[in-house]
């Protein structure tokens, strides 16, 4: 049987920003039970009085973040390594039957040069390819032909070691990228592995986002 409490808690539930208003105490309750009111007493079928909206979101606003991110945190708290790399250029071609194989040229031509950073990552229809700027040259001449997408230059990345134990806890992404949209930060590509991922961010936002990333170990 459904409860005011667990309507509100489903509403709550599906806006994650809001969420984190309620906890922080940013929200008028009172406001907010006013919005919501139709959808409670709709899905209730009742007529529900505001009061009881209010206390269900007082007692849920701490209760629901505590669940959603005690064990984030904890795990947060763990990030190994945070490295930090500049003048990068970002390629998204289109994919094509002859796109893989100038990836396999470019790699063999910069595969000793120790201090270029390469990384790809292909998706259903686009391929990008993330590089340093000082080898623009040599992947504009190689896909010569292909059809590009999007080119961003003067960009820096930011990778960063997670504990293994962030494949089984949801959340963890979800709870750094809020954190860097709170601040303002611009997010031009995301690329991850089980262990590691790995944001692009322009040049001048570099410095704050590494240091939202570097405080989540505080936290």
């Amino acid at each position: 049987m459904k409860t005011i409490s667990s309507v509100v808690e489903e509403y709550i539930k599906s806006k994650p920003f809001l969420l984190s208003a309620l906890s922080q105490g940013i929200i008028n309750l009172t406001s907010l039970s006013r919005n919501i009111k139709p959808e409670v007493e709709n899905t209730l079928g009742k007529d529900v009085r505001n009061g009881a909206i209010v206390m269900a979101l007082k007692r849920l606003s701490g209760e629901l973040e505590f669940r959603a991110t005690h064990r984030i945190v904890k795990t947060l708290k763990d990030i190994g390594e945070i490295t930090v790399r500049s003048s990068l250029n970002d390629y998204t071609y289109k994919v094509s039957d002859s796109l893989l194989s100038k990836q396999a040229q470019l790699i063999s031509k910069i595969y000793n040069n120790k201090s270029a950073f390469y990384t790809s990552s292909r998706g259903v229809g686009e391929s990008n390819i993330v590089i340093s700027n000082s080898l623009s040259d040599l992947v504009e001449e190689i896909f010569r032909g292909e059809q590009l997408i999007e080119k961003q230059e003067n960009l820096s990345s930011i990778t960063v070691k997670l504990p293994k134990e962030n494949v089984s806890i949801p959340g963890i992404y979800y709870f750094i990228f809020q954190r860097l949209s709170w601040e303002g930060v611009n997010i031009y590509e995301v690329i991850s592995t089980s262990y590691e991922f790995t944001i692009l961010v322009s040049e001048d936002q570099v410095d704050k986002a590494f240091g939202v990333i570097k405080n989540l170990k505080g936290l």
